[in-house]
């Protein structure tokens, strides 16, 4: 009994590879060598980088802005970086970018993530939350990039460091009221002094305070010293004010009664002067001819003294009787007058 093949047998052509010449090959491999060559020998700078070149890992040149060539097949690397852009780095929250054009940016706090770095103690062990913003940028881009590993985490610590040094180093009112622009000035100082001793190529342009308020447990404690504080300077103001209202015055009644007690000093002094000089004149008179001195100082005396006198009676010195001369029983009229 003889033996069928199961199904039907197909027979396939044979593949066979195509005949290519070794050239072509050869030609083929240059093409793509030339082509890689060509890829990686150029590179572009935009206009706010800076390009940092390297040869085998080591810093050789810095490229501005455009377009350069180097060393193909990663021979020569470059690393661009933006040293025209101004950076911030947020301390105490974190902010989401807003995609409205009028907004630079929306602020979006998260306290998982903030709350360690902005609770910081004061000089008089009182607790405060700080929120701050650094704003710096790149300066030298080797340095950036070599000097420190991770200059960016350096910078954060350094400014964290800095902001507890001068926050400690003040009360929680100066922190609160009025020592922040001053805790700005000194932090702004102080950090940049850091980056040029670790040189690190950043260049500090200013520290905001973005706002200092104490921990939520003793706040209400601390808006009730608020407003004891702004009761007290108001009450101050007030005496102030009604201080300037009665004390000038009575400075002034005070000096205008010295300045008249001056002039009726000076009046009585020159009086007195003027009555002694005028005494001693007539004394002088007197002592050259003492009995005209003396009439005449009495005819001058009775000059001044009769007009003041309301009634007159002259009589006669031989007269022996007075009574029908004057009016006794008060009626009103003028006395009939005698002979001189």
């Amino acid at each position: 009994m003889s033996q069928e093949p199961f199904g039907n047998q197909v027979n396939l052509p044979r593949f066979e590879p195509p005949n290519i010449s070794p050239n072509v090959i050869k030609l083929a491999l240059v093409g793509i060598v030339v082509l890689l060559a060509l890829a990686t020998t150029w590179y572009q700078v935009e206009p706010d980088e800076v390009g940092v070149v390297l040869r085998f890992g080591a810093h050789i040149d810095t490229s501005p802005p455009g377009l350069h060539f180097k060393l193909p097949f990663g021979i020569d690397q470059v690393r661009t970086v933006d040293v025209r852009r101004q950076r911030t780095a947020e301390f105490g929250f974190r902010s989401a970018r807003s995609k409205a054009p009028t907004s630079r940016f929306q602020v979006s706090r998260i306290k998982e993530e903030s709350t360690e770095e902005a609770n910081m103690l004061t000089g008089d062990l009182n607790a405060v939350v700080v929120q701050w913003v650094v704003q710096y940028r790149i300066s030298d881009p080797v340095a950036f990039l070599f000097k420190v590993r991770n200059s960016e985490d350096t910078l954060r610590d350094m400014s964290e460091a800095v902001m507890r040094e001068v926050i400690g180093d003040r009360t929680v009112n100066e922190v609160l009221t009025v020592g922040r622009s001053e805790v700005k000035a000194v932090a702004q100082e102080k950090l940049q002094t850091l980056c040029e001793l670790y040189d690190i190529g950043i260049n500090i342009d200013e520290v905001v305070l973005q706002d200092v308020t104490p921990p939520e447990p003793v706040r209400p404690a601390f808006n009730q010293v608020n407003e004891a504080e702004q009761e007290r300077s108001q009450l101050i103001s007030e005496a102030q004010s009604e201080y300037n209202k009665v004390v000038p015055r009575a400075k002034g009644e005070a000096q205008q009664q010295i300045l008249a007690a001056e002039g009726y000093r000076l009046d009585r002094i020159n009086r007195a002067r003027g009555e002694a000089s005028r005494f001693n004149s007539i004394y002088a008179e007197y002592r050259k001819a003492p009995e005209v001195t003396r009439r005449r100082i009495y005819l001058e005396t009775m000059r001044e003294v009769l007009p003041k006198v309301g009634r007159k009676v002259v009589i006669d010195d031989e007269i022996r009787s007075v009574l029908p001369l004057l009016n006794l029983d008060g009626a009103q009229g003028s006395p009939r007058q005698g002979g001189q």
